[in-house]
């Protein structure tokens, strides 16, 4: 409905070129939104507002002359000028009606569209470290992503979701140390464990995994490892301490049996991970490694590339790449005086990668706390010739977790930290989908487990699904009165469907295709939660307020319509959001 009024008004506004308008109108200007009090229609533009300054008029001069232009629809009772210059619609009941018979006709294919013209966008998320199991601040990113995924599909794009396995680096270096620690201990080896080390409880599980793979093998005494290493926190400092263990279990062990055990932990860990992800409903097209990537010689191919195209030069030993030139505040370091590559190099051959794979948009999930990688990557991209728009991230604020009115602390490193699993099994999959997209991702999420478990109207999840329930009850109980739904009767007398409470839930369903569409290209999938939540709401006092099953059967089956219409843009919308819609609860 959006669309065909944004339509018309831009034929209206064609018509009063080279009187009224000076030049043509860019067409991104020309934009309606649904009306936020129903007094003032069903929606509404302020196109006059914006137009007034250039064509040298008072924008409620302009909003008239656009109106006495606007070409005749069947959409429209009328359209008004209103305030400074807003133009209010006013639709049709026959439009409300058809929205309604849009519904039923297309089923689960409502609210979709081709807008997205099958632009080709790669979305990455999660791609958390293979250091540990997911927390509950992945899950918030692993639920972002794969429902943003659904919305850009829903609008007509082609969507690669994409997984990037960041098994290189140190962190990967510090729980291979931290297995291997593990696994002397359960050897009898007094060695301490690390204070930088991973300390929770799946650290002794791949160390046992190594010994059952391994036997002794692997095995030094204690006095041996700890020879000459330089004292750990507190009295010393833990980071010189775990990187000194880590040379020294290189070259305890080799490089062939150091790796094994890296191989093994990031395998089980990685493993772990997947199956958490797939428990969740979450899927990837695509996992790809690092490691891999770097074994290809893309990353050096990519900082050849740079070289050549005199982005780089040396500066202190080290390779630094001339990101100030396209936007960052600083040039960054990409090769460091000792050889080692910093993050960025492989980063930016991995975007390099998508971008040759075809991808017109690289959409990326980050925590909030990468916000000052932002600039540095878009920076790098244009430096290699790439368009600064083909880079795109959305920065994911963090997420508390609330048992009443106690917080629950949480680090990763010390091992106190809630999984992705744990909050999954004691809340389900359904409601950790919906909390975690009720606010913006660029908020802070406050999650209550005890709000999260209810089963009352303050649950937005029980709200939801009651009303999808609901609607099943009520064509069991059409079935228990030996009564049937007849759908040709029902759509001959649309009519029937004149009160308020009808009116509020043919508004909330008429609005749902313009949400995807919103949702989709201002990336912000807690729009359509809220939106669901209003159709439910709107259903809610309906059904509180007008029985379904009357013994007129036009009437009848006229609700029974919206009700079923009602009932399958929850579906939808919960499809996309990756939660159920039960036929009880």
């Amino acid at each position: 409905m959006k669309t065909e009024l944004e339509e018309l008004l831009a034929q209206a506004l064609a018509k009063l070129q080279g009187s009224v308008l000076h030049a043509p109108v860019e067409r991104s200007l020309v934009t309606v939104e649904r009306a936020r009090d129903a007094q003032h229609g069903d929606y509404a533009s302020n196109v006059a507002m914006r137009l007034a300054k250039a064509a040298g008029l008072h924008p409620r001069e302009l909003a008239e002359a656009i109106v006495a232009a606007l070409p005749p629809s069947a959409l429209l009772t009328r359209a008004e000028v209103a305030g400074a210059g807003f133009i209010n619609f006013y639709l049709a009941s026959a439009a409300q009606y058809d929205t309604l018979r849009r519904v039923l006709e297309e089923g689960e294919r409502y609210g979709t569209s081709e807008a997205g013209r099958g632009q080709r966008i790669i979305v990455e998320f999660v791609s958390a470290n293979p250091t540990g199991p997911l927390h509950v601040g992945h899950g918030r990113q692993a639920a972002y992503g794969a429902t943003l995924s659904n919305l850009l599909r829903a609008a007509g794009h082609r969507v690669h979701r994409e997984y990037y396995i960041n098994d290189a680096g140190r962190q990967v270096d510090i729980l291979t140390a931290s297995v291997w620690v593990r696994y002397l201990q359960a050897q009898g080896e007094a060695v301490p464990f690390p204070e930088n080390g991973y300390r929770a409880d799946y650290v002794n599980a791949i160390g046992a995994g190594v010994q059952a793979a391994q036997g002794s093998a692997l095995l030094h005494p204690s006095a041996t490892v700890l020879a000459g290493l330089p004292p750990d926190a507190p009295a010393g400092d833990k980071e010189l301490y775990i990187d000194a263990l880590i040379a020294r279990m290189r070259a305890l062990l080799g490089a062939a049996a150091y790796e094994s055990v890296l191989e093994l932990a990031l395998a089980a860990m990685i493993a772990d991970i997947r199956e958490d992800l797939a428990a969740f409903g979450v899927e990837f097209e695509q996992w790809t490694s690092e490691r891999a990537l770097a074994r290809s010689g893309a990353v050096d191919r990519t900082l050849a590339r740079l070289a050549a195209l005199g982005q780089t030069y040396e500066k202190d030993g080290a390779l630094w790449l001339r990101t100030t030139t396209h936007g960052d505040n600083e040039d960054r370091v990409l090769v460091r005086a000792n050889g080692s590559q910093t993050y960025f190099a492989p980063d930016l051959a991995y975007h390099i990668d998508k971008r040759a794979r075809g991808f017109v948009l690289m959409i990326d999930v980050w925590g909030a706390d990468h916000h000052g990688y932002v600039d540095r990557m878009r920076a790098g991209l244009v430096a290699l010739g790439e368009p600064g728009d083909s880079f795109e991230v959305c920065l994911m604020q963090f997420v508390s977790l609330y048992r009443g009115e106690q917080k629950i602390p949480m680090g990763k490193r010390d091992g106190q930290f809630v999984t992705l699993r744990q909050l999954r099994e004691e809340v389900g999959n359904d409601v950790c989908r919906l909390f975690y997209l009720m606010r913006s991702h660029d908020q802070h999420l406050d999650f209550d487990l005890e709000l999260a478990k209810s089963r009352s109207n303050d649950n937005p999840v029980y709200y939801l699904q009651y009303a999808h329930a609901r609607v099943a009850s009520v064509m069991k109980q059409l079935a228990a009165r030996n009564l049937r739904y007849d759908a040709a009767e029902a759509l001959g007398n649309l009519s029937r469907l004149d009160g308020v409470h009808e009116a509020a839930v043919l508004t909330a369903l008429r609005a749902y295709p313009d949400v995807i569409a919103m949702a989709a290209a201002n990336r912000t999938p807690h729009t359509l939660v809220h939106h669901l939540r209003e159709l439910a709401q709107s259903f809610h006092t309906w059904y509180n307020a007008a029985p379904f099953i009357v013994d007129d059967s036009a009437t009848r089956n006229a609700r029974l319509a919206l009700a079923q219409a009602v009932q399958q843009v929850l579906r939808n919308g919960l499809a996309l959001l990756g939660a159920s819609a039960p036929e009880s609860m």
